[in-house]
């Protein structure tokens, strides 16, 4: 797919690696790009920088709540009257494991999983309809490997995966084209003041630095799309030797554990 004259939406626009979406889309000449987020003032920075370039649209969502992803697909349909491509991006962090409170664990998996199911639900039929439609799912490397620190972002995560990798066994033969982001460590508002962690282990990428990966796998029509190209080497390793690949995650584990335990020593004693 090229974005030139096609309609995206884009979940969690308001900054970070959706808003760097919303411009790359809007400069590739999109004929509309439909920027969504709970954060009204976001929503409206986002549209501000792109609304000279192409037709726009704001609308308040959170996709943890089937309405709202229902109500911000049907206005884009008023709007514009198709959807090429629906970008279910946003998502969040929490840190911990199974001592995560349930309603902790059932926010991150509504947010994390769940609004890529509203999504689907919402704009599928009229996709199905076309015989032609693109999502693109925003995962983690977490979702293909695991996240050392959160047992409720790894497993939402490698839930978005399987979500995705169904749709497109289910609908790839309709005109149904699916793709995953799974990046590593973004400077974004989820990692701001740290160096990422686990994650930030190959570095940590600009927003913008995505976006370039996203136009490629879109052009390309892959499914995984992967900003850090060693995830690819990291998940082989995993699955020719799962139990050496556990080993050497409980290293890192108690490698960044020791970290952790370090900097909260520091903290207490300054």
């Amino acid at each position: 797919m090229k974005l030139r004259d096609k309609v995206a939406v884009v979940t969690g626009g308001a900054s970070g690696i959706g808003r760097a979406l919303c411009l790359r889309f809007a400069a590739e000449g999109a004929r509309a790009v439909v920027v969504s987020d709970i954060h009204l003032e976001g929503i409206d920075r986002t549209l501000a920088d792109i609304k000279g370039q192409t037709r726009v649209l704001g609308v308040r969502a959170d996709v943890a709540n089937e309405e709202d992803v229902s109500r911000l697909v049907h206005k884009t349909l008023e709007a514009f009257g198709h959807i090429d491509l629906f970008c279910s991006n946003a998502g969040i962090f929490t840190a911990g494991g199974e001592e995560v409170s349930t309603a902790a664990w059932q926010r991150i998996w509504d947010v994390n999983v769940m609004s890529h199911v509203f999504a689907a639900r919402a704009v599928l039929p009229g996709m199905l309809a076309r015989g032609e439609g693109y999502l693109l799912n925003t995962s983690s490397a977490a979702g293909l490997l695991s996240q050392v620190g959160s047992a409720p972002y790894a497993v939402t995560k490698h839930a978005a995966v399987g979500f995705a990798e169904w749709l497109s066994i289910t609908h790839g033969k309709r005109g149904i084209r699916v793709s995953v982001l799974c990046p590593q460590a973004v400077r974004t508002q989820m990692t701001a003041g740290s160096d990422g962690g686990v994650a930030g282990l190959d570095g940590m990428l600009e927003p913008e630095q995505l976006a370039d990966t996203v136009m490629e796998t879109l052009e390309e029509e892959r499914f995984l799309c992967l900003p850090h190209p060693e995830v690819l080497t990291y998940m082989r390793r995993k699955t020719d030797d799962y139990d050496r690949w556990l080993g050497g995650m409980r290293r890192l584990h108690e490698r960044f554990d020791e970290v952790y335990r370090q900097r909260q020593g520091d903290q207490d004693s300054g």
